[in-house]
């Protein structure tokens, strides 16, 4: 008998949404009109689904009336705040392709995603933390020909955009030529070479994720979610925003960008049942010195995502922090981006071991990817994805999409997994993050998972460097708990000789107080090798 093949589809009772982001808003509204919808903390500002509506109508009648239609492209450029959300929301109910800006771009970033985009009108704060938005946009804005209009938040020119005595005929007529695969959100991918690709997604794409994330993490009116990841990755914008919107819940942003301390006063104060984030900034929060001080007993469930997440963090997220329903999701930008998630209903082993199990109406399955064949459950390979949440493509750009999606749809994610015998998936690396050690490969995030069990270690995080002898050996990057004596590479031989085979353990330790690492809370590892390298006097890398 053949053996089970790694495939599995998310087989559903619960149908696809079949309308546009602007129509199920308004579906909620007509449905929570009086329920709260938005908390903004900075400010104290508070919305109701009603008063939300309003004011998302009031910008879709403005930029409407400043020559802004169907199909063209907005960027934003700015931190979490309500001005975002509105922008969102609005540019959806016109037809307008929002494209989401990294907040931590500098001006050639900048200049390029404006060019490369074709942004008509940006949205953008003035500043934010030591960047200067305005001087940059300034210095790169006549070199950018497609950009027409430039509307800061908070100025004179936002608060005209807001037209308060429009037709609302005129956008319902508006909204009504609109197609739910219909391209409505560019995200420029933070690459780790070259310059970033935009991902590019329709209604269909990110309402429904949004909508099925939220359903698997049981969110109904009832339900207060506090988003402290940035709105401009599908994090925010798609598993906090849509998930919110399309189930009535309420979001609450506890400040401009992830602050420990005010993420969990928010929760305190707002009585958040949901709470989001990627692992580092769990680990913040766990370690925040006054994080006794607050009650967290209102949190029931939330989702860590972003990156792989260490089972004792996991478990302190469950323990510490009472949020016995949390979830783990895995995915990626190009694909809206959940492809798998963890259920409420699962055992603390699968939620604190595994990505979960592939989410409702999508495919996933696990190849080798020098043959392309589905290889068997239990096999480490490229795990692949398909369904409604592959992306449309990357923006003008027909030959790096033909790179990732094959001619059956299939979006090849790069990701090394394993698929158990009941359909949980456990990512095990990047396919390029692999280490090779004198013959034998090496995937880092097992060296991880481990170095997680140090009782000094904080995080961890390990890479490949040039050796002579093996080709490759591994450096461990750590950051050590306060207090804790200095970590040698002896040291962390003696404590891993009889738990991890030789070669798995590093022959490198590099302490540090933090990891080089993007806006969404990725790990820059590329950046870590280039300066392992520099820093251990080792041989550039081929």
């Amino acid at each position: 008998m053949p053996a089970l093949v790694s495939y599995v589809s998310g087989v559903s009772q619960v149908p696809l949404l079949g309308d546009t982001i602007g129509d199920n808003f308004d579906r909620t509204v007509s449905r929570c009109g009086d329920r709260e919808a938005l908390v903004d903390c900075p400010s104290g500002r508070r919305w109701s689904y009603s008063q939300l509506r309003a004011d998302i109508d009031s910008m879709a009648l403005g930029l409407l009336a400043v020559g802004i239609g169907k199909g063209d492209r907005v960027g934003i450029w700015a931190p979490n705040c309500p001005e975002w959300l509105l922008t969102q929301y609005a540019t959806a109910k016109i037809g307008a392709i929002l494209v989401t800006i990294n907040p931590a771009y500098q001006s050639r970033e900048l200049e390029y995603v404006l060019t490369a985009a074709g942004i008509r009108l940006l949205v953008a704060a003035e500043s934010f933390k030591t960047a200067d938005y305005a001087a940059m946009i300034s210095e790169v804005g006549p070199r950018c020909t497609a950009l027409e209009q430039v509307v800061l938040i908070g100025s004179t020119r936002w608060a005209q955009l807001s037209v308060r005595d429009g037709d609302a005929a005129v956008l319902a007529g508006k909204q009504a030529t609109l197609s739910p695969d219909d391209p409505i959100n560019i995200q420029y991918t933070s690459g780790t070479t070259g310059f970033p690709k935009g991902a590019t997604l329709s209604h269909h794409n990110i309402l429904n994720n949004g909508y099925f994330v939220g359903e698997l993490c049981g969110y109904t009116e009832a339900d207060r979610i506090c988003v402290p990841v940035p709105l401009y990755h599908c994090f925010g914008m798609v598993m906090g925003n849509l998930a919110a919107t399309s189930h009535g819940a309420c979001l609450v942003y506890p400040a401009r960008s992830f602050e420990p301390a005010a993420t969990l006063s928010a929760v305190a104060q707002e009585r958040c049942t949901s709470l989001y984030g990627v692992p580092t900034m769990f680990i913040a929060m766990l370690a925040d010195a006054g994080f006794d001080s607050y009650d967290l007993s209102s949190l029931r469930t939330g989702i860590m995502a972003g990156s792989p997440c260490p089972v004792e963090v996991m478990k302190q997220v469950v323990g510490r922090m009472g949020m016995t329903e949390v979830t783990i999701c895995y995915g990626m930008t190009e694909t809206s981006p959940v492809s798998t998630q963890t259920r409420a209903d699962d055992t603390l082993e699968r939620r604190v071991s595994t990505v979960g199990r592939v989410h409702p109406h999508l495919e996933v399955k696990i190849i080798d990817p020098d043959t392309g064949l589905t290889l068997p459950r239990g096999t480490p390979g490229e795990l692949c994805t398909r369904g409604y949440s592959v992306m449309l493509g990357y923006w003008e750009q027909p030959d790096k999409t033909a790179e990732v999606i094959d001619r059956a749809r299939w979006m090849h994610t790069g990701d090394v997994a394993v698929m158990d015998s009941e359909g949980y998936l456990n990512i095990t690396g990047r396919i390029k993050d692999m280490v090779i050690r004198g013959g034998e490969n090496v995937y880092p995030r097992e060296i991880e998972e481990f170095l997680y069990t140090h009782p000094d270690i904080l995080d961890a995080q390990v890479i490949g460097v040039p050796d002579a002898r093996y080709g490759e050996e591994l450096c461990a990057w750590v950051r050590l708990r306060t207090g804790a004596p200095e970590l040698t590479a002896e040291a962390l031989w003696d404590f891993a000789a009889d738990k991890l085979a030789h070669y798995k353990i590093p022959r490198y330790v590099h302490v540090v107080e933090e990891f080089p690492m993007t806006v969404t809370g990725k790990v820059r590892k590329v950046e870590m090798r280039k300066r392992s390298v520099e820093l251990l006097g080792l041989p550039a890398l081929g």
